[in-house]
């Protein structure tokens, strides 16, 4: 009976190993994808890198494997997804199809991406590990934007500044500085008094004593201004408006005026002249 090596190396086992082979690349795969110019082997080499992948996602789904090692494959895996983007490239600089475009979405669509990241994906128990969980947890909503009628709302007069005078600071501050104008003009005019020479004082005693005079009231002004406390508000003075019409004098006004129109529509300017003549003698007024 022949053994197993004898059988192996018979005619037939040979060409039955020999159409096994067929078609399939035997060669090692090279490290840069740029230096393949075959594009079945291109083909070939990505199909072998998909087969990884998807080997090492098996592998990670598993949560027993430990920290590291789950890190580690998480690793790998991103650097094969890697290699297998530069193989589509080179397949399509050699004529091949975009498996970009038209390839499957299963590999990529069972690892997540942190947002804002640089394409970096977590697979399987990668996804709970710690330091990880925390990267794709929800944030909470932004507080929702104030339309222009809630913004409107708040616009009172407090907002333009016409209510800035009722705290009182103002008032107090304007007696204050009217009471150290006053002082310092009663102090101008007493100095400006003292300069003056002996002839201007006897050609000016006339007059001098008028000033003198008002000197006198603007002391008892400024005496009587003392006397009246800061913190006192000011009075609210009221404008009365003199000789308003009463409503029957108005109607009067009116009814007289539309007679007058009528008259000068109706009536020559002769008759027009005569009545006004005539209103004038009685003493009446339109």
């Amino acid at each position: 009976m022949a053994r197993n090596s004898e059988k192996a190396m018979t005619k037939l086992a040979r060409f039955y190993q020999m159409k096994l082979n067929e078609g399939k690349v035997t060669e090692k795969r090279p490290y840069m994808a740029s230096e393949c110019d075959d594009l079945k082997k291109a083909e070939h080499w990505r199909r072998e890198i998909i087969g990884e992948i998807s080997k090492k996602i098996s592998q990670i789904q598993n949560p027993g494997l430990g920290e590291f090692r789950i890190r580690d494959l998480n690793d790998e895996i991103n650097k094969l997804l890697r290699i297998k983007f530069h193989w589509e490239n080179r397949i399509i600089e050699l004529g091949g199809p975009n498996y970009k475009r038209y390839g499957p979405k299963m590999i990529n669509a069972e690892g997540i991406q942190v947002p804002g990241g640089d394409g970096y994906k977590y697979f399987g128990a990668a996804k709970d590990l710690p330091g990880v969980r925390e990267l794709f947890e929800s944030e909470p909503p932004a507080p929702p934007r104030k339309t222009r009628a809630e913004l409107m709302k708040k616009v009172d007069a407090d907002y333009y500044g016409y209510r800035d005078d009722d705290d009182g600071v103002l008032i107090r501050l304007e007696k204050e500085a009217e009471v150290e104008m006053v002082k310092k003009s009663v102090e101008d005019f007493k100095n400006g008094l003292s300069t003056q020479s002996t002839e201007d004082m006897e050609a000016t005693m006339d007059t001098g004593e008028t000033t003198a005079a008002t000197a006198n009231d603007d002391d008892l002004d400024l005496s009587l201004h003392n006397q009246v406390p800061l913190d006192e508000p000011l009075q609210n003075f009221v404008a009365y408006v003199p000789d308003i019409p009463s409503q029957q004098e108005v109607e009067q006004k009116l009814l007289q005026s539309k007679k007058m129109e009528l008259l000068k529509q109706y009536a020559s300017d002769q008759m027009i002249a005569q009545a006004e003549e005539s209103r004038r003698i009685l003493g009446h007024t339109l």
